[in-house]
């Protein structure tokens, strides 16, 4: 067993103790755990320079992780089935996101309305990730470091700078993560280079004007871990530092956290005479960052532990797309995920597919088809995703002139769903409507999206569960398809906003697409030369929008079947950031329409008003409440949350209305 130690760091009632439906009441377990892994298994040999790293007396590499175990406290109460997140930088969020409790992360997540814990689900979360600042709330991962020495050429590494203020020294790593420390602060070889938007050229900046410095109350002071750039980043351009570094972490050491922590909750505990109740089913969840990780996992083949026995019965990538991560390779920095790099090389799609473009054949799930190990898989994205370039490529050939079966009856394509949000931005949308700051101080020109796609999300890790217990089949795949002309060209839909009044859309030369990637001649060894030389295109398609502006593919919910606004899962950046020609990263946007007649003829305003589509609340009410009971057969929304459904999109009809004339008041009343 790969696990060898837990050591306990606290056992509490959890939320003191309250007690979900039939399960009773949880306790919360948070620990460390080490793990022993052999690197000449075949199953751990995937990972990049973990050959490399010092071994211990039995000829085997250790590293430890934050782990953190929510279960009942009778685990006969229980529902035998874990649910394992990978927290997002550092984050645990999966019981606040279930459970829909609107709280900060936290080292006790919220219990909110108790939705994960009422099911008598027990959820883990493993620290995975060597780059977290670990903390009582963040979750981290000591991993093993390789020894480099005997490499005649160990390569570079290259950070991504993507600034929305002016400021003059950056953290060597992505948001607040730690970075790779320089292993010469007078390197001659490290450069610089500058884009003005992200599918440009390099161009590279003087040596003479910035240094591994940073700048502090005293002056400017030498650091290997901060670069100092004379005038300062300029908001909305695109930088990346190449340079030698003298850190070496094995950064897919934390793939391994996540299929031994599983492993070991499923089959092992016991064997350190640990109690945690019998666990028959185990369904993996990541967002985001930690979506992408786990569609990685399944490209690595990691989906069988050392003892060639299956891990994961189920996983639940949200809001990934069709991209990997900087998770397996050297010098690889999990926070990264804009650089095209080797999370961002192909294949996109479950099933082998060939790449038009170098001829060479793979599919995400070609490795584990071969072990006759894939676990259901259940995708859901946002439009977010799709509108970053790459999500339409998990269902399309790389070419964008087919579309890919992804139910049954079609090879490994059977064990997954793809299903498409629609009208919806990367995390789930809220009341009221703001334009807060986003990541690094990212901000959109237009106010965010506020469709919130909780219901949805519940739902899928229902169907989820149900298809891998008792073979009950989840919905079919719903996105956009090729063949009914539902997914097109991203310009086709910018030409439909432009006709909206006061709307901004990005210039089309510069909208974000995937490209194939040339990292050098070690490239399939995980040792990249930067910067990366980009090539042919892969195609992008989003799906198409009605006369106002909203999707007409994915699942739809009121919000978009019975819409007071235009939803869009893009945004612009607002001038105050820069470049505000280009997108802002994984924001959208929800554009109301007008509320009377008189104002969408002031307006010039092609979408109808609010007042020439309903009679009152009652009536949009009843439209709304048709389109639930629609989705709740189709097995799309739980018929625990028709209310939620119904009530939030009763909620944005409020928010629309309150923004009409006294005419329409009086209407409405």
């Amino acid at each position: 067993m790969a696990v060898v130690d837990l050591q306990q760091l606290r056992r509490f009632p959890y939320a003191e103790g309250r007690k979900f439906g039939s399960a009773g009441a949880y306790e919360q377990i948070d620990a460390i755990l080490t793990f022993a892994v052999d690197p000449e298994l075949g199953v751990n040999r995937s990972i990049v320079d973990l050959a490399l790293a010092p071994r211990d007396q039995n000829n085997l590499i250790r590293f430890t992780a934050d782990f953190s175990l929510i279960r009942p406290v009778d685990p006969g109460r229980g529902s035998n089935r874990l649910l394992i997140e990978l927290p997002n930088r550092g984050r645990r969020r999966v019981v606040d996101t279930f459970n829909r409790s609107g709280a900060e992360a936290a080292a006790s997540p919220a219990a909110g309305d108790g939705f994960l814990f009422r099911r008598g689900l027990t959820v883990a979360s493993i620290g995975w990730q060597w780059d977290v600042y670990a903390d009582d709330v963040l979750m981290g991962l000591n991993p093993p470091i390789a020894d480099l020495s005997g490499e005649p050429d160990p390569g570079k590494t290259v950070v991504e700078i993507r600034p929305n203020l002016r400021q003059s020294t950056w953290l060597l790593a992505d948001r607040i993560h730690k970075p790779l420390r320089e292993a010469d602060m007078d390197q001659a070889d490290a450069i610089l280079y500058i884009k003005d938007y992200e599918d440009d050229i390099e161009r590279e900046i003087p040596r003479s004007t910035w240094r591994f410095a940073k700048e502090t109350s005293e002056g400017i002071v030498p650091s290997d871990e901060h670069i100092y750039l004379d005038g300062g980043f300029e908001p909305g351009k695109y930088y990346q530092i190449v340079y030698s570094t003298k850190d070496a972490p094995v950064a897919g050491s934390g793939l391994l956290a996540l299929r031994d922590a599983t492993s070991f909750l499923k089959y092992g505990a016991s064997e350190l005479d640990l109690d945690f109740g019998d666990i028959d089913y185990a369904f993996g969840y990541g967002v985001s960052q930690t979506g992408r990780m786990l569609r990685h996992f399944l490209y690595a083949g990691l989906n069988v532990d050392e003892k060639g026995r299956k891990v994961f019965d189920g996983l639940l990538p949200h809001v990934a797309g069709a991209r990997r991560g900087a998770f397996n390779h050297r010098y690889a920095q999990p926070s990264n995920q804009s650089y095209p790099g080797h999370g961002h090389l192909f294949p996109f799609a479950d099933v082998e597919l060939t790449d038009p473009h170098n001829g060479g054949s793979d599919g995400l799930l070609s490795g584990l088809s071969a072990l006759n190990a894939v676990p259901k898989i259940v995708y859901t994205n946002s439009s977010a995703e799709y509108w970053r370039g790459d999500c339409s490529l998990m269902h399309t050939d790389p070419d964008g002139r087919r579309d890919l079966e992804t139910d049954p009856g079609h090879g490994a394509g059977s064990a997954s769903r793809i299903y498409h949000f629609a009208g919806t931005q990367h995390s789930a949308g809220t009341l009221p409507q703001d334009r807060d700051p986003g990541a690094e101080g990212a901000l959109g020109r237009h106010a965010y999206n506020v469709v919130d796609y909780s219901p949805l999300l519940r739902a899928a890790l229902v169907n989820l569960e149900n298809w891998v217990v008792d073979g009950v089949e989840p919905p079919p795949s719903r996105h956009a398809r090729i063949e009914d002309e539902t997914a097109v060209s991203q310009g086709v839909v910018l030409d439909r906003f432009d006709m909206f009044p006061d709307q901004a859309t990005p210039d089309r030369s510069k909208l974000w697409v995937i490209r194939t990637i040339d990292m050098g001649s070690r490239s399939s060894e995980g040792v990249g030369v930067y910067p990366s030389v980009e090539g042919a295109t892969y195609a992008c398609l989003v799906s198409a929008v009605d006369l106002d502006g909203n999707e007409v593919a994915g699942v739809r919910l009121p919000d978009i079947t019975q819409p007071v606004a235009t939803h869009a899962g893009w945004n612009v950046r607002d001038p105050e950031t820069g470049s505000p020609d280009q997108q802002v990263p994984m924001l959208g946007q929800t554009r109301w329409f007008p509320a009377t007649r008189a104002e969408r003829e002031a307006s010039n305003d092609p979408r109808l008003s609010i007042e020439e589509r309903y009679i009152g609340r009652a009536e949009y009410a009843q439209g709304v409440a048709r389109d639930t009971e629609a989705l709740i057969r189709d097995g799309f929304v739980l018929e625990q949350d028709v209310d939620l459904v119904i009530e939030n999109a009763l909620e944005r009809y409020d928010e629309a209305v309150s923004r009409v004339s006294s005419t329409m008041t009086a209407v409405r009343a």
